[in-house]
């Protein structure tokens, strides 16, 4: 008996599947986990080759070559139509890992829409459920295929206008000329993407969602003010008094510009006079979400500054702060702080003078000697550390604290002094605050105390940046 069933066959296929099916299991189980502790895609395909694939193939060869059992037994249809079910989808999974797992990011391969990945996928499972079906079954799939053609063309018909705005969306969404967060003037609205789907766009104008059609993007022009790559311009117009001086009016527009926070990196703002007391300002900042808030910004900015220089923006140069009662009133108001006597205040009414700053201007910059030393009056600004591009505070000057006291040193500034709010301080020239020192003593101690001071606050906020980088260093190297 045992003669015969090696005579037949199908002995020789038991001890196949009995010894090769485990052996391969095992070899499977190491690949894949091989493959998943490299995040490797291709661990997807296997996995279901060993628990799909395998077992079924196994149970189909023990029925139709080991039991041998007639192909046109149930049993034997059913292990053969799942077996080939499975294979459909084994090729299917693996042709998706060959060609889309790997794409590169800015290739055709990746920019196609994953529903039509699903559709092509759903279309070749039903072609190749129909022909096993066919080969399995002999079942007669013409007819079945004639009732979905002619089926479609009569959905296609009645759906036209919608189908047609679900494919504009799909044909967007694989030429991608647009992403999430990019800007477009597109149909008379302009604004940032916040939605793609396979009927419209959503457009975040600033007042509100515009939901734009795919239709009519797909069938008009519009642009996209996010590309190429690089800085986007915020540009605005200003205009001046003909009496102002062109290259200062230029040099301080420029100076203005270069100083806010939305400047894209390494970038320099430009300036073009037109005559007629007309400037062009161009400013690079990263994108045109940065435009309105640089431009807001900078015109802020710009009339504080006009009015320190004593340029007439807009054709207005007055400043209700240079009227002589205002410095009569803050040198008053100061006067405990520098130590004046009634004596001392026409002098002081001749040397100084009152000057404003913006929210969020530079009242004095790092690294330079200073010519004046100025005094809050009123507002308050921030005293600020530069490190790896931003800045960390460590201190205030507030009404009556001296700003620029490295003047009296002839040291450069260690600091950067931001206006925190919108800032009035009285500016003393260097000779000035040099007489006020020699005659009196007190206020030269009291000066170097504050001195004294801020630069202890700089260093332990140096220290305390230098510690937190030796900590972030630290925890990356155990992470590596």
């Amino acid at each position: 008996m045992l003669d015969d069933a090696f005579r037949d066959g199908w002995g020789w296929w038991v001890i196949a599947l009995a010894v090769g099916v485990p052996v391969l299991l095992v070899v499977l189980t190491e690949l894949i986990n091989g493959l998943r502790r490299r995040n490797n895609p291709l661990a997807g395909p296997l996995r279901l080759l060993r628990n799909g694939v395998i077992p079924v193939g196994a149970l189909f060869a023990l029925l139709a070559f080991a039991i041998q059992s007639p192909a046109d037994q149930v049993w034997t249809r059913v292990a053969a139509t799942i077996f080939g079910f499975l294979v459909i989808l084994l090729l299917l999974s693996s042709f998706n890992v060959a060609l889309f797992a790997n794409a590169a990011e800015d290739s055709w391969r990746k920019r196609i829409p994953t529903i039509f990945v699903e559709i092509a996928r759903l279309v070749l499972v039903a072609l190749g459920l129909a022909l096993l079906f066919s080969w399995v079954w002999d079942a007669d799939v013409g007819g079945l295929f004639t009732a979905l053609g002619v089926g479609s063309i009569v959905i296609g018909l009645a759906l036209q206008n919608a189908v047609g705005g679900v494919i504009s969306g799909l044909l967007l969404l694989f030429e991608q000329p647009f992403k999430i967060g990019d800007f477009l003037d597109a149909a008379g609205v302009r604004g940032r993407v916040v939605e793609v789907n396979w009927r419209a766009v959503h457009i975040d104008t600033g007042s509100g969602i515009q939901i734009v059609p795919n239709s009519s993007l797909s069938g008009a022009s519009f642009t996209n003010l996010s590309e190429p790559d690089g800085p986007y311009s915020a540009s605005t117009d200003v205009k001046f008094a003909t009496d102002d001086p062109p290259h200062e009016v230029m040099a301080l527009l420029v100076e203005v510009a270069d100083a806010l926070p939305m400047l894209a990196d390494r970038e320099r703002a430009s300036v073009s006079y037109s005559g007629g007391g007309a400037y062009g300002v161009s400013i690079p900042v990263a994108g045109p979400a940065d435009a309105g808030r640089a431009l807001s910004m900078y015109l802020s900015w710009v009339w504080y500054a006009a009015r320190r220089r004593g340029f007439a923006l807009d054709g207005d140069a007055t400043d209700p702060i240079a009227e002589p009662g205002r410095l009569a009133e803050a040198l008053a108001e100061i006067a405990g702080t520098l130590h004046l006597h009634d004596d001392d205040l026409e002098a002081m009414t001749q040397a100084s003078h009152l000057e404003r700053y913006g929210v969020g201007e530079v009242v004095l910059p790092s690294g330079v000697v200073p010519d004046e030393v100025r005094v809050v009056v009123s507002g308050r600004a921030v005293l600020a550390i530069e490190v790896d591009g931003g800045r960390v505070e460590f201190a205030a000057a507030e009404k009556g604290d001296l700003i620029g006291q490295t003047a009296l040193t002839r040291e450069r500034t260690q600091a950067v002094t931001v206006a925190g709010e919108i800032l009035t301080v009285l500016v003393l020239p260097l000779a000035t605050i040099d007489e006020l020192i020699r005659t009196r003593p007190r206020l030269a101690a009291e000066i170097g105390e504050s001195l004294e001071l801020k630069r202890k606050l700089a260093g332990d906020m140096l220290a305390s940046v230098e510690a937190q980088r030796g900590s972030i260093r630290q925890r990356r190297s155990v992470s590596r």
